[in-house]
């Protein structure tokens, strides 16, 4: 099992080159994470959007655009396409958002003739380094689905299931946040976290385990879970946190980034194809263990028996 992104970066070092192709790529955090991946034998690049800026960009880094392509789109919303579309055509095994607006890039994502639709509900999964733990945690979905429903949840939990089991993890302990442990009929939260959680007690989810409701101290603290009286597998020792809304998912995960000054890994789910979307704003560091999330995604896409799983409804 990988506890840390430390190790999910060991685990794809010393695999098979693949290309990047990223989005509006005259940003420099994106261009230091793939230069380092570079030098460490996993990864090179496709880089699209506006020549000029890219190349100033990759001057001031330092970055060698000797042997990398450049396909010159001066626009953000086209260069998102066309990098969605040259992953699509097989010619980069992943896609990656540069210095794009979250939804002009998820525009390039979802395009109809050019995306990366698969039919399958996409979600985000923020990875996050928890050591102190003694495992990774995942937060989903703080990125891309915004107030979703019971039947939406329900596949936000596969996705991250699916990438809980490429990370080693066989029976993920799937926690569904809410601001209380308890159902409360007035709160809309709680009654779809009941629900999850009876279906998973019906055997409605493959290969993990769901509870909830659970409040963010006793999903992650057994002490706390202890305290309030909480029993099972899943308390205390959730390997997935389920958030709520895309407010909730998106704040926790920034806060473990600007408060606990700890780093995140951020990937997209249900695509055709690893996607590695992350903040503008996040370090080089963080996005190369995205880029190292996502390039784990692809080399054990090979494997047929790794597959996002299906809810029995």
């Amino acid at each position: 099992m990988l506890r840390s992104l430390d190790e999910v970066l060991g685990a794809v070092q010393g695999e098979s080159m693949r290309r990047v192709s990223v989005a509006v790529a005259d940003d420099e955090s994106v261009l230091e994470s793939i230069q380092e991946t570079r030098e460490r034998g996993m990864a090179d690049a496709i880089l699209v959007g506006h020549e000029m800026r890219i190349r100033e960009v990759a001057e001031k880094v330092g970055f060698d655009l000797a042997d990398t392509p450049i396909v010159h789109e001066p626009s953000p919303n086209r260069a998102s396409v066309r990098a969605a579309s040259l992953v699509r055509e097989n010619q980069a095994d992943v896609l990656m958002k540069g210095h794009v607006h979250t939804d002009d890039f998820l525009r390039g994502v979802l395009d109809k003739e050019q995306g990366l639709r698969t039919g399958s509900i996409m979600s985000h999964v923020f990875l996050l380094d928890t050591k102190h733990l003694g495992r990774l945690t995942m937060v989903t979905d703080g990125a891309m689905n915004i107030a979703p429903d019971l039947t939406t949840k329900a596949a936000i939990i596969m996705n991250a299931v699916y990438l809980a089991h490429l990370l080693g993890i066989e029976r993920p302990r799937v926690g569904v946040l809410c601001a209380t442990e308890l159902v409360n009929p007035s709160m809309a939260a709680t009654l779809d976290a009941g629900a999850l959680a009876q279906m998973s007690h019906r055997g409605q989810f493959p290969r993990c385990i769901v509870d909830g409701p659970l409040a963010l101290d006793n999903a992650l603290s057994e002490v706390a879970a202890r305290h309030k009286g909480i029993s099972g597998e899943v308390a205390g020792n959730c390997d997935i946190l389920l958030a709520p809304s895309i407010e909730t998912g998106n704040v926790l995960s920034k806060s473990f980034t600007y408060l606990a000054r700890r780093l995140t890994a951020g990937v997209l789910l249900g695509a055709a194809a690893p996607v590695v979307l992350t903040s503008r704003a996040d370090s080089a560091e963080s996005k190369m263990y995205s880029l190292a999330t996502a390039m784990l995604m692809s080399h054990m896409r090979r494997d047929s028996r790794m597959k996002v799983g299906k809810v029995h409804f």
